[in-house]
């Protein structure tokens, strides 16, 4: 991948530890130069990108510049997560691509309705591409 993407942070928020797993693999398989970050519901999502708690040091847990979004997460699921980040100026402009296994028609349009794309599980390389390619935009 394109060397644009070296010391960039992606936030991957993911309470799967397959599809964790996954998207690791993909990242290490396709030598995507980015550090991938994981937390795993979205009070630690809404905590990472706040700079909250254990997440308060931005050496080890810089602001990302994209984050991967599942929708069904325990203690906020993730449209929650995607409203409270559209909420804080200094990240309301964050890329978010939502990544879920829902085939629901109403998640996809709620997505839609916030502006951000919507991909369905499992991650594949080519849909890894996809959207970080809009990070390079």
């Amino acid at each position: 991948m394109s060397s644009d993407l070296e010391k960039k942070t992606i936030l991957l928020v993911e309470d799967n530890e397959d599809d964790v797993f996954l998207m690791k693999r993909i990242f290490q398989k396709e030598k995507i130069e980015a550090s991938l970050q994981v937390v795993t519901d979205g009070k630690q999502a809404v905590h990472y990108l706040e700079g909250k708690e254990v997440y308060a040091d931005r050496t080890r847990f810089p602001i990302p510049q994209m984050v991967f979004l599942d929708l069904k997460l325990p203690y906020l699921n993730g449209f929650d997560v995607l409203a409270r980040v559209r909420e804080m100026p200094e990240l309301s402009k964050l890329p978010i691509v939502i990544l879920s296994s829902s085939l629901e028609d109403k998640d996809r349009d709620t997505a839609h309705s916030f502006g951000v794309p919507y991909f369905v599980k499992p991650p594949t390389p080519a849909m890894v591409y996809r959207a970080i390619g809009s990070l390079l935009r």
